[in-house]
């Protein structure tokens, strides 16, 4: 089952129903549409293979999907490709052309189809590539990479990489008059230090 998701901006919402429809009935796919904000499979005759949903975690229902197609939010990316979800971008704006560009080179997914460009026969052929099992093989393989990656670590590691090499990695030691203070007299120490200037 193919889930489509949140295709915007959209200048003709019942021409882009259309070839979703179209591209799932040549393909012989059932289909989950997401209205979004393209407010899709508001204006067609549904097939009784094809379920409109309004909103839906995608978290949850991706893993029940064979493959996504999407806007290319990096959101909708990231849980399409944790979810070993052979994936077709069709972006329109920002940074979603990036995310279509790395799936595809990935191999998870086909080309990027812009919003401007699809067709049923783009659309068709996009969900057949997602349907081939080498591309499945590797959405998975992709998807446990992610899930072994420890992203917090990378990220504390990259963060330390970027800061300058003088910076000490430790704090420096605290003087051996304050490690004595226990925790009031410290609080009233530098309540002295910041408040006092400003009453003198």
């Amino acid at each position: 089952m193919c889930c489509i998701l949140c295709l915007k901006p959209l200048d003709d919402e019942k021409k882009v129903t259309a070839i979703i429809l179209d591209a799932l009935r040549e393909t012989g796919q059932r289909g989950i549409i997401s209205r979004g904000w393209g407010d899709l499979g508001s204006f067609s005759e549904v097939p009784a293979d094809v379920f409109i949903l309004e909103d839906c975690p995608h978290d949850w229902l991706f893993p029940r999907c064979t493959a996504v197609v999407h806007h290319g939010g990096a959101g909708t990316t990231a849980a399409g490709l944790i979810a070993g979800c052979p994936t077709t971008v069709v972006p329109f704006f920002g940074d979603q052309f990036f995310w279509g560009e790395i799936v595809h080179a990935r191999g998870v997914g086909p080309a990027p189809i812009r919003v401007t460009e699809l067709t049923t026969e783009a659309l068709s052929n996009a969900i057949r590539f997602m349907l081939d099992p080498e591309v499945k093989s590797r959405s998975l393989e992709l998807a446990i990479a992610i899930g072994n990656e420890d992203g917090v670590a990378a990220a504390v590691d990259s963060f330390h990489r970027h800061l300058p090499s003088e910076l000490p990695l430790t704090p420096p030691p605290a003087p051996v008059e304050e490690e004595r203070l226990d925790l009031l007299q410290l609080l009233s120490r530098y309540l002295e230090k910041c408040c006092l200037p400003f009453n003198s």
